[in-house]
């Protein structure tokens, strides 16, 4: 299986991107990882820090796109850069999966341009893990990608993370649920109620219902669907508490599974590959759990699942 990783993504790139590429050769067997970025500037920082990378296959991309800049501007004006060559490759098969920590914008429209959105998906999304007290995870989704959504694209992110639940994290017809202020059927605001009624008396997943922010992290619900701009405030409170319990030193197994570096990244869902978004501050244990993330994707065989589901 070939992989393809922007070597040049992320705020600690490309050091950390090298480091984690090591350990996924060392811990992950029956993947073959392709670099794309600038060999005049990582390989000498691969000799000075001592780090062997003449098994990895490398594509030269002079070009980079900052994590500040315009996704569409950029990718149009920065064609040779890592993340543009690199969906390239992913659009002519060249690789099985494409990983990066970078701009996550120019990841999210170099999807769209290259292998596009499954055909009948309205708006790709973000997912992201939920780790459960009881043991096992759930999915959020979306958490940035959209901010604005209408009914019908909710329904649709409740058919994505179903398939992601069941095909990706084995979770045999997984619940879901609709991310609201209240359980009763009219709570909320007008885009939810009618996003409810359009789940309510659905054979296409296992509707359960509208949950509240609660029921996140228990065992009620696997797939959790909102739209992503109130998945990101979500996601974002969550990263902060975790960082802020760390910092004052508390200890707990539960919030260890907090820790982005255990699952690396998210995938695009609803594009037409493999697609894995990694953290911008990435460092070498994201890195490997993004590319173990990415093997997994592919072995799952889950976007020939979604296509078949829409």
């Amino acid at each position: 299986m070939r992989l393809g990783l922007d070597i040049m993504g992320g705020d600690y790139a490309p050091l950390e991107a090298l480091k984690g590429s090591l350990l996924a050769q060392k811990n992950i067997e029956g993947i073959s990882l392709v670099f794309f970025g600038d060999k005049n500037v990582v390989e000498p920082l691969a000799q000075k820090e001592g780090l062997d990378i003449s098994g990895f296959e490398f594509v030269h991309c002079p070009e980079v796109i900052g994590m500040g800049e315009h996704p569409t501007k950029a990718l149009t004006q920065k064609r040779e850069s890592s993340i543009s060559v690199g969906f390239q490759h992913l659009k002519e098969k060249k690789v099985d999966a494409f990983v990066g920590a970078g701009n996550t914008g120019a990841m999210m429209v170099g999807a769209m341009f290259s292998v596009k959105q499954v055909e009948g998906v309205y708006r790709p999304a973000i997912s992201s893990i939920l780790p459960k007290a009881e043991g096992g995870l759930g999915v959020l989704l979306d958490v940035g990608a959209n901010a604005d959504c209408k009914p019908d694209v909710l329904y649709q992110f409740a058919v994505l993370g179903s398939q992601y639940c069941k095909y990706v994290l084995k979770i045999d017809n997984p619940r879901v649920g609709l991310l609201n202020i209240g359980e009763e059927r009219e709570k909320g605001n007008l885009v939810t109620q009618a996003a409810h009624n359009l789940m309510a008396d659905t054979t296409d997943f296992n509707f359960i219902g509208n949950v509240e922010g609660r029921d996140l992290f228990v065992d009620n619900v696997d797939v959790v669907v909102c739209d992503g701009f109130t998945g990101n405030i979500v996601l974002k409170a969550c990263e902060s508490m975790y960082y802020l319990l760390k910092k004052r030193q508390v200890q707990d197994e539960f919030l260890d599974r907090f820790n982005y570096e255990s699952y690396g990244g998210s995938p695009i869902l609803g594009v037409n590959g493999a697609v894995i978004i990694g953290h911008g501050i990435s460092k070498a244990v994201s890195f490997e759990s993004m590319i173990r993330l990415a093997k997994e994707t592919v072995e799952s065989g889950l976007i020939d699942k979604i296509k078949s589901s829409f």
